[in-house]
């Protein structure tokens, strides 16, 4: 039973305030602290404009989201109804979000089982235990980073490993190769950072960063066990009626929906690309199906769907997408982040968790991850705390898993169809995928 909950104003990676989260249960004990991931306004980074809401004090120039903290003395109630708005915009979902993550955290702390167990038994999830593979954020642009890169997010995916921890050495082995390959190309000065602790060399065309990449990888001896991914954001640099890929460039490079696409498609022909996310505008709907009809690879949803039921049904009455973006902070309840999630699994898509690009050292998503069976994640690279701490929670969960002797697996070249949700939502398939076990 929860007895007691309080909240604090606390930082984000961006120096950005947020919403911390304590929660009290009759054991007396405090296990539920979250902190919820930081959400920058339009201006300032990647965020879907059919997200739930972030609270943050009206004021102008005042610092924080006390009156997001004040409101959670109405935590006794059903915050949802209380709220009565669609996007939780009159509580705030940070508010909402911490006292919804403190509470499953005191829930698994209450039964005497690990996050990940509690979510598992919350979703009606059973089986062998999927260990993600992790797609890393190695090379930032977009509104990431400050170099003239219109595609906001180059990932490399570590699909070859045979465990989570190797994938985590496999991935960390490659950035930092690839902080040499940036160096001897464009000069020490060019390996700053951006917003997810990826590169942002001076490059402005996508070639670019997957020849950095190909270099890297190939240098590692990783060819062929490490596959790429793509988040454009292209919300972010959509206009009228096309799209500007020198959004921060002196002269704009205007492109149509049809030549972005054929853009996309070029690239793919030419990259172990396996993941596409957010090609085409939030309601870019024609581009998103018209893509659709003959992609081979995962096109995840992310401001198309914004974890949110309604859009979901939408996107798969349009056959616009085949995957979906999970983020706990864009909904703002855990349970309508699984409610999501089971509902793109029993349409046969994948789920692709995430953090966000303002971050916290809460590693919930990792929970999540395992919780949910899903197969991938993606937090960023290997790189700075805030995205760190989600890897290393993942590799503890892996140790807990292998030292307790219960059937786990590393997803691997497998990652958008684990077998459990195969078999739980999908006509069973003649022959099962083969995923190697974690070491």
């Amino acid at each position: 039973m929860i007895t007691a909950a309080k909240a604090a104003q606390r930082l984000d990676s961006r120096g950005n305030p947020t919403v911390q989260v304590d929660v009290e249960t009759s054991k007396g004990i405090c296990p539920g602290k979250s902190a919820v991931s930081g959400r920058s306004f339009r201006q300032g980074a990647s965020t879907g404009k059919h997200e739930a809401v972030e609270l943050r004090d009206s004021i102008t120039g005042v610092y924080g989201v006390e009156t997001a903290v004040s409101n959670l003395k109405d935590i006794d109630r059903c915050m949802r109804e209380i709220d009565g708005t669609p996007n939780k915009s009159r509580l705030g979902a940070n508010a909402i979000l911490g006292v919804s993550m403190a509470c499953a955290r005191a829930g698994a702390a209450e039964a005497g089982i690990p996050l990940y167990e509690f979510i598992r038994k919350e979703a009606g999830i059973s089986g062998t235990y999927v260990l993600p593979v992790p797609f890393m954020n190695v090379l930032n642009g977009g509104v990431h980073s400050g170099n003239m890169m219109a595609f906001q997010e180059f990932m490399i995916a570590p699909v070859g490993a045979t465990s989570f921890a190797e994938a985590m050495r496999m991935g960390a082995e490659v950035y930092h190769r690839l902080k040499q390959v940036v160096a001897e190309k464009y000069g020490p000065a060019a390996t700053g950072i951006g917003d997810e602790g990826g590169f942002a060399p001076p490059i402005s065309m996508p070639e670019q960063a997957f020849d950095l990449l190909e270099t890297a990888v190939a240098q590692c001896g990783y060819t062929n066990k490490v596959k790429y991914a793509i988040d454009p954001a292209s919300s972010e640099f959509i206009g009228e009626k096309e799209y500007n890929l020198g959004l921060k460039q002196d002269k704009p490079n205007l492109v149509s929906p049809a030549e972005l696409s054929d853009l996309y498609r070029r690239l793919i022909g030419q990259y172990p690309i396996v993941l596409l996310e957010d090609p085409f505008a939030e309601d870019d709907w024609d581009s998103w199906c018209e893509f659709n009809k003959t992609c081979q690879i995962e096109l995840v949803g992310d401001d198309l769907l914004v974890t949110n039921v309604a859009r979901v049904k939408e996107a798969h009455e349009k056959k616009a997408c085949n995957a979906m973006l999970l983020k706990v902070n864009q909904i703002g309840t855990v349970t309508e982040a699984i409610e999501a999630a089971n509902l793109a699994f029993s349409f046969g898509w994948s789920v692709f968790v995430s953090h966000r690009s303002g971050e916290t050292t809460d590693d919930f998503i990792a929970d999540l991850t395992i919780g949910l069976g899903t197969g991938h994640l993606k937090s960023g690279a290997p790189c700075r705390g805030e995205r760190v701490a989600k890897y290393n929670r993942l590799m503890d969960i892996e140790a807990e898993l292998r030292a307790a002797g219960k059937p786990c697996v590393y997803a691997g070249n497998e990652f958008r169809f684990p077998s459990s949700y195969q078999l739980r939502y999908l006509d069973p398939p003649k022959q099962q995928p083969t995923m190697q076990p974690a070491q």
